[in-house]
């Protein structure tokens, strides 16, 4: 076959992955499952047909979309909902990570007859749960906010304790005489440089996107990206942990004031969803179908070891001192989904040559897999079951689709309404807005209320409100609370010229 006939194939191919991974994903929110599992299993039956057996390509596009997973989860993550929850989520990425490890490794030792060093390593490989799995499940779903922001901390930042214990262990089983005061004060660097790097980052790239100007709207999510890149390369390459500054830096830009908002995460949504499904997919093909059978009864004994008695030990030790009560320990302890960062630390005892690296890399994998079926599809009933579901229904958000035309300096500007606001009760006439700032919409419930001069501002209302950037400042005094100087303006993140029309707002 000529090369220019195999291009046209891959391409049709890609195209076909693509669309398979997006239809799937209609299956996978009404079975309550993660779409990796689809994906994943579009990758096995593609490797009856393409031989493929590449792990660094595979630890490389797992690498970078994990990258981007974590950018994502970060920017949508607040710190007004993980403040509350973060000692409880640091305690299950650190602790409860080692036990996990521990617990899973005991097991594995028993199970598959490896040495004490190989069953701790497939402990630590799927010690951490997953962001991606863990986003997608409880989107949408109404499980109490305090439960979903700490598994969702948790799985953003547990990964970091994973590497490292996969790492130290990889090294540990080729050069055992490593000291293991030497192994902790690695960690203990990694941790730290990620932590400062990650903030290091985010502050500037902040400062970079909201100071620039481009001519057009779609760079500005480009930039972000690219940030977010450059923050883990930057970080890995002096021994950081470079996906903890990620997530860390996307926190900071998630959080901060920053322009085009909306449009840097949205694209982030969908470029996430490509990276998924290409990674999911690339992942399936390094599983051989005809090596399943023969770790089927292995894989089943290591995930219920995972699900039964590890995950609920690490979660009721790592949790003894949080204000939790027994079923929300309960439910924290079934979700820990395992997904894209295990398969991609299957990889390393493949990389590092192990004797045994295939073998690791088989068990994982079924473990996930089977993890991820049983747990992912029941989350949701269980949650109903014990009675934490919140009755409010999902927040409804506001869609307001704006474009950029050429070269401006105005921005839109996303305000939300709460109790304590000055602006709660007065007639938009009565706000003291600049000549070149206007209020363009109020959406108010599933409404959309024409602004006027008579319009009066109620609490829960959403105001765009279109001004230059140079009055952003003003806006913030205006539309603050009464006990607070400053509310943080939150800009939709798209721009429209400047001399818009003015006939919207009316006196």
């Amino acid at each position: 076959m000529d090369p220019t006939t195999l291009t046209d194939y891959f391409i049709i191919l890609l195209a076909s992955l693509l669309l398979i991974g997006v239809f799937a994903t209609k299956f996978s929110s009404r079975f309550g499952l993660p779409a990796l599992v689809f994906f994943i299993a579009a990758g096995m039956v593609l490797s009856r047909f393409i031989y493929f057996d590449n792990a660094f390509i595979a630890q490389l596009v797992g690498t970078f979309a994990l990258i981007i997973i974590l950018f994502e989860g970060g920017m949508q993550t607040k710190f007004a909902t993980i403040r509350p929850v973060i000692k409880s989520a640091l305690s299950l990425a650190t602790l409860g990570v080692v036990l996990t490890a521990a617990i899973v490794g005991i097991g594995a030792v028993y199970i598959l007859g490896v040495s004490l060093e190989e069953g701790l390593l497939i402990g630590s490989i799927v010690g951490s749960t997953d962001a991606a799995a863990v986003f997608s499940v409880l989107s949408g779903k109404n499980i109490k906010e305090r439960l979903t922001a700490t598994l969702e901390a948790e799985s953003g930042s547990n990964d970091p304790m994973a590497v490292f214990l996969t790492v130290t262990l990889i090294e540990w089983i080729q050069s055992p005489d490593h000291a293991l005061s030497a192994l902790i004060f690695s960690f203990m660097l990694e941790m730290g440089l990620g932590l400062l790097l990650g903030l290091a980052f985010g502050w500037i790239a902040v400062k970079v996107i909201n100071s620039i100007n481009f001519d057009s709207s779609g760079l500005y999510p480009v930039i972000a990206v690219a940030f977010a890149i450059l923050t883990y390369g930057a970080t890995a390459a002096i021994h950081g942990s470079g996906l903890l500054a990620v997530y860390v830096m996307a926190l900071v830009l998630g959080n901060s004031d920053l322009t085009y908002r909306q449009s840097i995460l949205q694209f982030n949504k969908g470029f996430g969803w490509i990276m998924q499904i290409t990674m999911f997919t690339l992942l399936g093909l390094l599983v051989f179908p005809e090596e399943l059978p023969g770790i089927m009864l292995p894989g089943v004994a290591l995930s219920m070891i995972l699900m039964l008695v590890a995950r609920p030990v690490s979660v009721y030790a790592s949790l003894l001192f949080a204000k939790f009560s027994f079923k929300e320990k309960t439910l924290i302890s079934w979700a820990g989904l395992r997904g894209a960062v295990p398969i991609v630390l299957a990889t390393y005892p493949l990389m590092s040559g192990l004797p045994n690296g295939q073998l690791f890399f088989n068990v994982v994998f079924f473990v996930i897999l089977t993890s991820t079926l049983i747990q992912g599809a029941t989350i949701s009933p269980l949650a109903v079951k014990l009675g934490l579901v919140s009755d409010t229904g999902a927040q409804q958000h506001s869609l307001l689709e704006l474009v950029a035309l050429g070269k401006t300096k105005a921005e839109i500007n996303h305000l939300h309404i709460h109790a304590g606001m000055k602006v709660v009760g007065k007639e938009l006439q009565e706000l003291d807005l600049p000549d070149e700032v206007l209020v363009t919409a109020v959406i108010r419930g599933e409404q959309i209320v024409t602004p006027r001069g008579n319009t009066i501002i109620e609490e829960g209302d959403t105001l765009y409100v279109l001004g230059p950037k140079a009055k952003r400042d003003k806006i913030k005094e205006i539309f603050s609370f009464r006990e607070s100087p400053y509310l943080p303006v939150v800009p939709d993140a798209e721009l429209i010229p400047e001399d818009s029309d003015r006939r919207i707002f009316k006196k």
